[in-house]
């Protein structure tokens, strides 16, 4: 039942499983690079916070499959703190994005070249209060941001989800001080309801002088640039990404769309997750709920006991 209405409410999520995606955050990927040609010229590329490897899995459609002649070129290095299935050609590191270690461990698989492009698709388990989430997501960008002025070349381009919020002209602003172009971009795949955004730095330029550092990767103090009115304010401009005559996500589709084609056979995900953190939750709940039950099953014989016994008596 489950199964069967979200794959009627969600059309991508529909069309991932159909086209072979783990997940239908591919088209958020697929539709950003249609916008603005990520993927030209680019031959080294770092996914951060890559499970369950969708973003990965179009790189390595896009720069090897569909370029077999530069395949031998193409390393695609995923970093993640949880495991992630295999996929043909992509490098996996289980690391930690706040650590120089795993910076120096990307750069080592690049052969001591550094990336044309950085992305970054994580987010945290959100809660549903917007001012915590926010602020958390934005922590996990400066992360994101920080490794990346660690492995991305001058002149490469970095791509991160936000959640937008009151206060994410400050991140706007520290992306500001290492990218002349800040965009922020709304994917056709990416729900009209959902806070989700992504913004698109382009030409990498850090500030002459600046040395990499995971100690502090703010160099805008939040007092000073709230103070900042008017024009003194950094604009970003907003773009929606996707074509307007594509699917609409927030739109509920039919299984199938004419009555002579066969009753629609809803699929299983491209790829389960590895040891998922919640499956330890299910297990207890499990255990808790059977040991629930015998408890209840011994009250109850109990309980038949004590009236047998007071009959007799």
């Amino acid at each position: 039942m489950g199964r069967s209405s979200k794959d009627k409410r969600d059309i991508y999520y529909r069309l991932a499983k159909e086209e072979g995606w783990r997940a239908r955050s591919a088209f958020k990927l697929l539709q950003l690079n249609d916008d603005f040609n990520l993927f030209n010229g680019v031959n080294r590329v770092v996914d951060l916070c890559a499970a369950p490897g969708s973003w990965s899995q179009v790189l390595s459609r896009k720069l090897i499959q569909e370029r077999p002649e530069d395949k031998d070129k193409v390393k695609i290095v995923a970093v993640d703190l949880q495991a992630m299935a295999p996929l043909p050609g992509v490098i996996q590191i289980q690391g930690d994005i706040t650590k120089l270690s795993t910076a120096h461990e990307i750069i080592s698989h690049f052969e001591g070249e550094k990336a044309d492009l950085v992305i970054c698709d994580g987010a945290p388990d959100v809660t549903g209060l917007h001012d915590i989430d926010e602020y958390v997501q934005g922590q996990l960008l400066l992360a994101a941001l920080n490794i990346t002025t660690h492995v991305l070349k001058p002149g490469g381009n970095f791509v991160a989800k936000i959640f937008r919020g009151k206060d994410v002209d400050i991140l706007y602003g520290q992306l500001k001080v290492f990218f002349p172009t800040v965009s922020i971009c709304k994917p056709r795949s990416s729900r009209s309801s959902s806070i989700e955004s992504f913004v698109v730095c382009q030409n990498y330029s850090p500030p002459a002088g600046y040395v990499p550092t995971m100690c502090n990767p703010l160099l805008i103090d939040p007092k000073q640039f709230k103070s900042l009115e008017g024009v003194n304010r950094i604009i970003v401009p907003f773009i929606a990404c996707g074509d307007l005559s594509g699917y609409d996500a927030d739109q509920t589709y039919p299984l199938a769309t004419s009555s002579g084609e066969k009753e629609y056979q809803s699929l299983s995900p491209t790829q389960e997750p590895i040891n998922p953190p919640y499956k330890t939750a299910c297990l207890l709940k499990k255990t808790n709920c059977l040991a629930s039950s015998e408890n209840m099953g011994q009250e109850a014989s109990t309980t038949v006991e004590k009236s047998d016994t007071d009959v007799l008596s």
